[in-house]
C-alpha cells in the first residue's frame, strides 16, 4: 500500500491535479521569482501514480516550467570524486564539510554546466556553477579544476585534492519543475519531480533503473512550503536521497550503503 493510500479519507475530498492541466511559466519568470541558488532542500520518495492526488492537496498556486512547448526535460549528469570517494563518504556519514561536483547536461537544449554543491549555514544547500562546453561534459578541464578549487576554498572545504577528481557515476533522468506560490507571495518556492532515473558507472555498458519511482525535491526557505506540508499530511517524510550516493552504492556492492540503505529499498533499482 502506498503512502498516499495511508492518508485516509482526505484523498476522497481533494480533486487530483494532473501535471498536464497546470498552467505554464517561462524560465525567465521562474528565475525572477525563485532562482534560489542558496536554499533549503527537502527530498522525498514517491511513486508516479501518486502525483496527481498529492498535488491536489497543495494549498497554493502551481505552475509548470515550459520551454518551447515542452514541460518534461531530459537531464544527464556526470559526478566526479577522488580515488578514495571522499564526496561519497563525507555525504554518507553526514559530515558538515561535504561537497559534490558534477557536470549537468540539459539534453533538450544541449546546454551544459559545471556545478559545485556545498553546505551553508543552518543546513542550506549552496550551488555554484559555471557554463561548460558540452564536449567536455564527461571530464574536467584545467579551468574547471581551478573553479572547483576556488569554490571549495571559499566555502571552507579544504581537504579535497581537486587534481585527483575523476568521473565516478553517470546519471540520467526526466524532470518537471514547479513554481509553488502560496498566498504569502514572499514565500514562493520551487519543486522538481524526477522520474526514469538510471545510473551507470564509467566504462560500464550496463545501467540500473528505478521504474515507477519519483524523487520530489522542494527548494525554498527554512519554513516548509505548501508542497512540503501536503507531502507530510500524506505520510511522506523527507528522505536522505542522493542520486550520487544511492547510485554509487547500488552499482558497486563492495561499497558501504551508509545512510542510503532505506533509499535503495524504496527505489528498488533493477
Amino acid at each position: 500500500m502506498t503512502a498516499l493510500a495511508h492518508a485516509g479519507d482526505i484523498l476522497t475530498t481533494v480533486r487530483p491535479r494532473e501535471l498536464g492541466e497546470l498552467p505554464s511559466i517561462s524560465l525567465e519568470q521562474l528565475l525572477s521569482q525563485a532562482e534560489l541558488q542558496t536554499r533549503v532542500d527537502r527530498k522525498y520518495l514517491s511513486h508516479a501514480d501518486e502525483i496527481p492526488a498529492l498535488l491536489g492537496q497543495v494549498d497554493a498556486d502551481l505552475h509548470v516550467l515550459s520551454i518551447a512547448g515542452s514541460r518534461r526535460f531530459a537531464y544527464r549528469s556526470t559526478y566526479f570524486d577522488t580515488p578514495g570517494l571522499d564526496a561519497f563518504l563525507l555525504a554518507g556519514r553526514g559530515r558538515r564539510r561535504r561537497f559534490k561536483v558534477r557536470t549537468r547536461v540539459y539534453r533538450d537544449s544541449g546546454e551544459a554546466w559545471l556545478e559545485v554543491k556545498t553546505r551553508g549555514p543552518r543546513g542550506t544547500t549552496v550551488k555554484d556553477r559555471m557554463p561548460y562546453d558540452l564536449a567536455d561534459a564527461g571530464r574536467l578541464t584545467g579551468e574547471a579544476r581551478e573553479f572547483i578549487a576556488s569554490t571549495l576554498e571559499g566555502h571552507q572545504v579544504e581537504s579535497v585534492d581537486v587534481a585527483t577528481l575523476v568521473p565516478a557515476l553517470h546519471t540520467a533522468y526526466d524532470r518537471v519543475t514547479l513554481l509553488v506560490t502560496p498566498e504569502d507571495a514572499d514565500r514562493v518556492s520551487r519543486a522538481t519531480i524526477d522520474s526514469n532515473l538510471t545510473w551507470r558507472r564509467p566504462g560500464s555498458p550496463n545501467s540500473l533503473g528505478t521504474p515507477g519511482s519519483v524523487i520530489i525535491e522542494t527548494k525554498g526557505g527554512a519554513a516548509p512550503s505548501p508542497l512540503d506540508r501536503a507531502l507530510w499530511h500524506s505520510g511522506i517524510r523527507p528522505s536522505c536521497v542522493s542520486k550520487y550516493g544511492a547510485g554509487l552504492a547500488a552499482t558497486d556492492e563492495d561499497l558501504p550503503e551508509l545512510k542510503w540503505r532505506r533509499v535503495l529499498n524504496q527505489l528498488n533499482p533493477e
